[in-house]
């Protein structure tokens, strides 16, 4: 098997001019690619004592949930806003142009669970401070995050500061 940075797909260019952008579906849609970074995305938490894992929409999901399942543990989804069917709390961020909305559902996490967020990419770590917040005010306590790839150059780690970050594949630019 290659090495896992091997069955990521960069493209130059895009969106737009002078970003590169890492394709995660060339990783999930090549079985060796997706059980390599399941493995991966395992391997980094291994040592790591927690009660569930909590993935956004959607790429959170996907490898969220095999983590999940893997290691006999409970999967929260946090969504986009009006996604969810029950009493939700929901936490706004800023985007590069704009602002989004995730909400969680508001028995999703019990006081005093210990959550490990799963994601397949941090870029500016928005999306991740967000459902920080979102996990803490229902109590629980983040005691890792772990992510298939980060791009270095976004500095995405910076909001996450006194958290337990952890990333597969680190690229230095954008």
């Amino acid at each position: 098997m290659k090495p896992i940075e091997e069955y990521v797909r960069s493209i130059k260019d895009f969106p737009e001019e002078g970003i590169i952008f890492r394709d995660v579906t060339s990783v999930i849609q090549n079985p060796d690619g997706l059980h390599l970074a399941i493995d991966k995305l395992q391997e980094e938490i291994k040592d790591i004592d927690f009660d569930v894992v909590v993935g956004p929409e959607s790429r959170g999901f996907i490898f969220g949930v095999p983590v999940a399942y893997n290691l006999h543990k409970g999967f929260v989804p946090v969504r986009k806003k009006g996604k969810l069917p029950c009493e939700t709390i929901e936490e706004e961020y800023d985007l590069e142009y704009g602002s989004a909305t995730i909400e969680i559902h508001k028995d999703a996490i019990k006081p005093g669970q210990k959550v490990v967020i799963v994601d397949d990419l941090i870029a500016t770590g928005g999306t991740t401070e967000a459902m920080i917040k979102l996990i803490e005010r229902l109590g629980g306590e983040v005691v890792a995050i772990d992510f298939l790839m980060e791009l270095e150059g976004l500095e995405g780690r910076k909001k996450l500061e006194g958290y337990n970050v952890k990333s597969v594949i680190k690229y230095p630019g954008k």
